[in-house]
């Protein structure tokens, strides 16, 4: 690879993490190709984006990527062959990876960028497998909040039907 494709392959790598808040890092060595292959199939069907990358390419790419705090993710996940998992949902990679190693034992979680926090370590994994989207965390609020509400109406409703049975069953 010549510095021109080098060049190029940085500042996609810089352009990728400077559209998605969310990523994750994965140690896909010894897995042989089929088991990539089929790593890659399963992140096309959850709308992963996964690239294989070289540590060098990705540790200037973070470096260079403006206003995110990478420095734990550069100090401690960069060696062996790195996989980046890229997708919208936070928790989704996680669980690919969880999932993935019910068979084997790779891919290993080198760590993660969620939004603002870095994780680095296979131990985190647990944790970002069931972090909740901002989506998903709205919606219970919501449906928190509308339960008194509908508690009440119900009630309200209840008490209106009792009344006009009572008022029947008076006449």
């Amino acid at each position: 690879m010549n510095k021109i494709e080098k060049t190029k392959v940085i500042e996609e790598l810089v352009e990728k993490l400077e559209q998605n808040n969310n990523f994750y890092l994965a140690d896909t060595s010894s897995m042989s190709s089929e088991k990539t292959t089929l790593m890659r199939r399963m992140c096309y069907d959850k709308q992963i984006s996964m690239l294989v990358v070289k540590n060098s390419l990705l540790k200037k790419a973070l470096e260079r990527s403006p206003g995110k705090d990478f420095q734990p993710l550069i100090s401690g996940a960069l060696k062996g062959t790195t996989a980046v998992l890229f997708c919208e949902a936070v928790s989704a990679p996680g669980k690919l990876i969880k999932e993935f190693r019910r068979k084997d034992s790779k891919p290993v979680l080198k760590g993660a960028f969620i939004e603002t926090v870095a994780y680095v370590g296979d131990d985190q994994l647990d944790f970002l497998a069931s972090i909740k989207s901002k989506n998903e965390l709205i919606g219970e609020i919501i449906g928190l909040l509308q339960s008194p509400a509908r508690t009440v109406i119900s009630a309200l409703l209840n008490k209106k039907d009792t009344e006009s049975t009572s008022e029947a069953a008076a006449a």
